[in-house]
């Protein structure tokens, strides 16, 4: 008889993995010297925010400057596959692999690299991802709560990469995140608590799938009239529209 055994949460050996990288980030922005302007504005708590450097267009060319002012980001490796390329002598095989972060509070980003050691392609990884973090507009666009709270998306975002086109819903509060693993993980990172996903195309490419909602999510940034969606709390001053840096 098979047996489906739904596993929750993190097993101890990946929660184990989260608090080594996590001492690891904290040793390295004690000693972070930063060598760009922002680095050392941010160095000497001049600025304080992500959102201001957003707000600003500043591009973010040191991962310190994440590190500082996003301690609580998290991480989570999606998948390590295995890729070769053919040469005159031999084939050549590396490992490449996918990683998504974010905060929970509205920013995520998403990374990938490869190398011949899977642990060097996971932290370069991390690395490509906090360079393409963006924030995320949340709000309650659902026609059935108008709760004016930000547990869902102001209004449908769709996106597409390679053959996998993804289209997000605002879903009513108390619903949840209608998709599959890797789409309902990074949602849960950006923030996102209830939304309905609807996707075509090749899904089980798990990256081109996660590419597919950062730029969906990455199109409501773009939206001239962007703060006029994005409400708050009851009587909360919506947010800034944003200057987001293009994925790499």
């Amino acid at each position: 008889m098979n047996r489906h055994v739904i596993r929750k949460g993190k097993t101890r050996r990946e929660r184990f993995g989260q608090r080594r990288r996590d001492d690891a980030q904290a040793e390295a922005a004690a000693a972070w010297e930063p060598r760009t302007e922002l680095g050392r504005k941010v160095k000497a708590h001049e600025v304080t925010s992500i959102d201001e450097i957003f707000n600003n267009g500043k591009h973010i060319a040191e991962t310190g400057v994440i590190d500082t002012l996003l301690p609580n980001l998290q991480d989570e490796v999606v998948e390590i596959v295995s890729v070769q390329r053919m040469t005159k002598n031999n084939r050549k095989m590396k490992f490449r692999a996918t990683v998504i972060v974010g905060d929970g509070a509205g920013h995520v980003g998403i990374g990938a690299a490869k190398d011949i050691e899977s642990r060097a392609a996971v932290n370069a990884a991390i690395v490509a991802a906090k360079y393409n973090i963006i924030p995320v507009i949340l709000g309650c666009g659902s026609m059935q709560c108008r709760c004016g709270t930000r547990h869902s998306l102001p209004i449908t975002a769709r996106g597409k990469c390679g053959s996998v086109e993804v289209i997000l819903k605002p879903a009513p509060r108390g619903l949840g995140i209608v998709a599959n693993k890797p789409v309902r993980r990074m949602l849960q990172l950006a923030g996102v608590s209830d939304a309905w996903s609807f996707s075509k195309g090749r899904t089980r490419v798990k990256y081109n799938s996660l590419m597919a909602v950062y730029r969906a999510l990455q199109g409501v940034n773009s939206m001239k009239n962007a703060q006029s969606f994005a409400v708050g709390s009851a009587g909360a001053e919506a947010p800034q529209q944003v200057a987001v840096q293009p994925a790499t």
